[in-house]
């Protein structure tokens, strides 16, 4: 008889349990590793080959433009069916279209004249199997771990698309020496570990609260993001980062024209913003924020902004692998923040249509930012591009910290909304 995966969040383990102990969460951990993996690699490949396809800054913008249009259409109406099926079928559903649009493109590759406009049909099927992923992913979490140890979950969980974007850009960046259609051929097999990972999770079943399917049902997601100020900060926060932080689509122009380093380059420049934040990682799992969370986000936001900046005038290598690596820091340590303060708060049978709405914000802002690097850097230069990009990110600092105050006085971030044993109101994560 299968684990309903609902008795496993109310399991009373010891909190210092390790993770991987915890089975439920052991394979979702992979399923997002693989996965992720996955994703990354074809972004690499997809970007280096139609960079020498065309050698257009543009033509790199529009691959995050066939990205958005899927996510932007899809992910609310995704946030739906997260909360309405069950959300381990719909895994096995994006992972099977995830698979058929990789085995596309092994094909596309193996073509004497590869056709761009196929190319970029089929980067655009393969986003709308991560668009349905994400808020079903995002989920599933918080029934696969107890929740005495939900908090360090949140950071692994994390860690493990951190892991898949260190390793994936690497992989596909090296195996590119083989030809993309070897590179997209390890691709579909790791979707397909991913699909046997998903199969094997914990029946979630059907959320137990569920609303009928309509624009009501939609608008109360928005609703409740607009009057719960730390989320709708947090998510615009997100929007900014992903918006003027989004330096990947220029990675094959730094690779080439300006640092003077091949495929292989383009997979460890976009690594080493995954190790920056994969070390970050680490030390949150370990120990997580639990006081002056409002600082902290704050203060990693402007380390990402000045990272950015940094990177954009780099013309060493190593230079641009550190500064990077500061891109990775910073971001990690906002999105954990950013994720805590919006998993504790949201209730479960709204946790599908909260997280649509916040990988709208967080997905289609990550592909306009890379429509909006693309055609900067066809208008200005690969490195005003950038730079522009890293001084909006320092502005959203100080516009972000007045506009919300509630997210400065953000204290645990754990703890914020919550009601503690003794019965205090916990509203910015301090006891009242």
């Amino acid at each position: 008889m299968e684990q309903d995966a609902r008795a496993i969040a109310g399991q009373p383990i010891d909190p210092q349990t390790p993770l991987y102990k915890v089975p439920s969460f052991r394979l979702l951990f992979i399923t997002r590793v693989a996965s992720t993996t996955a994703f990354q690699m074809v972004s690499v490949i997809v970007g280096w080959h139609v960079y020498e396809l065309t050698n257009s800054a543009l033509q790199l913008g529009l691959i995050g433009l066939a990205q958005f249009l899927p996510q932007f259409l899809l992910m609310l109406p995704a946030g739906q069916v997260a909360d309405r099926l069950n959300r381990r079928t719909v895994l096995w559903w994006c992972y099977g279209l995830a698979f058929l649009t990789i085995a596309g493109l092994m094909w596309v590759a193996s073509q004497d004249r590869p056709t761009l406009a196929f190319i970029y049909a089929l980067v655009a099927l393969n986003m709308v199997a991560r668009t349905f992923e994400q808020p079903v992913m995002q989920a599933l979490l918080p029934v696969m771990a107890p929740r005495t140890v939900l908090n360090r979950a949140i950071a692994a969980h994390i860690s493990a698309r951190q892991a898949a974007v260190l390793i994936g850009p690497m992989l596909g960046g090296i195996l590119y020496y083989f030809g993309p259609a070897f590179d997209y051929g390890v691709c579909a097999g790791l979707t397909l570990a991913a699909a046997v990972c998903a199969f094997l999770l914990p029946n979630p079943g059907k959320p137990e609260k569920r609303m009928e399917l309509s624009w009501e049902s939609v608008a109360v997601g928005f609703r409740f993001i607009w009057n719960t100020k730390t989320i709708l900060g947090a998510m615009l926060l997100e929007f900014m980062a992903s918006l003027f932080g989004s330096v990947q689509a220029l990675l094959p122009i730094y690779a080439r024209d300006i640092l003077g380093v091949g495929a292989w380059g383009v997979g460890l420049l976009r690594s080493a913003t995954a190790l920056g934040g994969l070390l970050a990682a680490a030390v949150l799992t370990r120990m997580p924020i639990k006081s002056a969370g409002g600082f902290w986000l704050f203060a990693s936001f402007a380390l990402l902004a000045v990272s950015t900046i940094a990177f954009g005038f780099s013309t060493s290598l190593a230079l641009s692998i550190v500064a990077l690596m500061g891109v990775g820091i910073g971001d990690l340590v906002t999105t954990v923040i950013r994720q805590t303060l919006i998993q504790m708060q949201t209730p479960d049978e709204m946790r599908g249509r909260v997280f649509s709405v916040n990988s709208l914000f967080y997905g289609t802002s990550a592909q306009i930012g890379q429509f909006r690097a693309g055609i900067t850097a066809e208008w200005f230069g690969a490195v005003t591009a950038v730079a522009i990009g890293g001084a909006a990110l320092a502005g959203a600092v100080v516009l972000f910290a007045w506009l919300f105050p509630a997210l400065r006085r953000v204290d645990n971030p754990a703890l914020v909304g919550q009601v503690d044993p003794m019965g205090d109101q916990r509203v910015d994560g301090k006891r009242r």
